[in-house]
């Protein structure tokens, strides 16, 4: 897909095309309905056919892991693996990805089988899964002391995935591993758009719309590349900013330009993350408020505050996501491309991918 133009400011035809907005050689678009973020509770594993659901093993046919949904007593009641230990697991495939707000678990109908602890493990496309973690570490959810009782667990954030994984860790020791499970959310609103590493997308933007005191900019990436350009934005004096992965980290560069104009913090390189390169999705705020300067990257924020002069960056009102088209002042010209997905990107509360898809 080829996206010719597109511009906040439509005052005329011929402004729309003078001021464009470049998808070059940008593949991959996908969007998805959008769910309602006030309600997002809704029972996602009820009503999903046997063939969503997978395991490690199975005790027998009716103790499939199609038998796993919470308050169901067909086959035998439940799903149980053939071995009861800590490789053991259950799967379910919610058929696109997915907001996780809430789970919910119980043991294997009138027997002696539950779990009593378990990781929730979660993942895009079944093959490279990630563990949900709490306060800093991989969290152990608190799971069943009986058979029938329904242990429901409101998730402190939310989990975005298609494939959701149950991994027991303890059970009754008089019994043997034994789950039905409930997943509670809504359909996950995504635009998503691909970078081949050649490619990049131009944002140039309304100078009368703008603040001069405020600037937001929102996304996620997904990547197996440990380097490339995320965003960069620059001015005719040299300033420019920079936000690129480098070695699966990901390094904010802002620069003042003119050292004999900025003497003093002519250049600042913030980096945050690690293995930022595992084909998962990372979340990146990048705030700035005048000389105040947030930077997040998923849940790790680094604040700071510039000298004065940052302030007065003499940036164009053009940002390029995914690479630098034309290499200028900044003598970036060596510097990689990104190659992967961006997700719900958004400028000043602007949806970037958005505009494009529909321009």
């Amino acid at each position: 897909l080829l996206v010719a133009s597109v511009n906040v400011n439509m005052d005329s035809v011929t402004e729309i095309f003078s001021k464009l907005l470049f998808l070059l050689s940008v593949h991959n678009w996908h969007t998805a309905v959008a769910g309602n973020k006030y309600n997002c509770d809704d029972q996602l594993v009820s009503a999903l056919p046997q063939s969503s659901f997978s395991s490690s093993s199975e005790l027998s046919s009716s103790h499939s892991p199609g038998f796993a949904k919470l308050n169901r007593r067909e086959g035998a009641g439940g799903w149980s693996p053939l071995v009861s230990n800590q490789y053991q697991w259950l799967q379910i495939d919610l058929g696109e990805r997915t907001e996780i707000t809430a789970v919910a678990t119980q043991g294997g109908y009138g027997s002696s089988d539950w779990v009593t602890s378990y990781f929730l493990m979660f993942s895009d496309s079944g093959q490279n899964w990630k563990q949900y973690r709490q306060e800093e570490s991989i969290w152990a959810f608190s799971g069943n002391t009986n058979a029938d009782s329904v242990v429901y667990y409101k998730l402190q954030h939310s989990i975005k995935a298609r494939y959701l994984r149950f991994v027991p860790l303890d059970w009754n020791p008089n019994g043997r591993i034994g789950m039905r499970i409930e997943v509670y959310g809504c359909t996950y609103r995504s635009e998503v758009v691909g970078f081949d590493g050649k490619s990049c997308l131009i944002y140039t933007f309304n100078q009368k719309l703008m603040s001069a005191l405020k600037d937001v900019i929102s996304l996620k990436f997904k990547t197996m590349q440990s380097d490339g350009i995320l965003l960069h934005r620059e001015g005719q004096n040299g300033d420019y900013i920079t936000l690129e992965l480098i070695k699966g980290k990901l390094s904010l560069l802002i620069n003042l330009g003119d050292t004999k104009t900025h003497p003093s913090n002519a250049q600042l390189n913030i980096t945050l993350g690690s293995l930022l390169d595992d084909q998962h999705w990372h979340s990146v705020l990048i705030e700035h408020f005048n000389d105040q300067v947030n930077f997040t990257v998923d849940k790790h924020t680094h604040h700071f505050h510039a000298k004065g002069e940052f302030s007065y960056l003499d940036l164009d009102y053009e940002l390029s996501f995914g690479g630098i088209p034309v290499p200028g002042k900044s003598g970036m010209l060596s510097r990689r491309n990104f190659h992967g997905c961006f997700e719900n990107i958004y400028y000043n509360g602007m949806n970037i991918i958005d505009l494009a898809r529909r321009y």
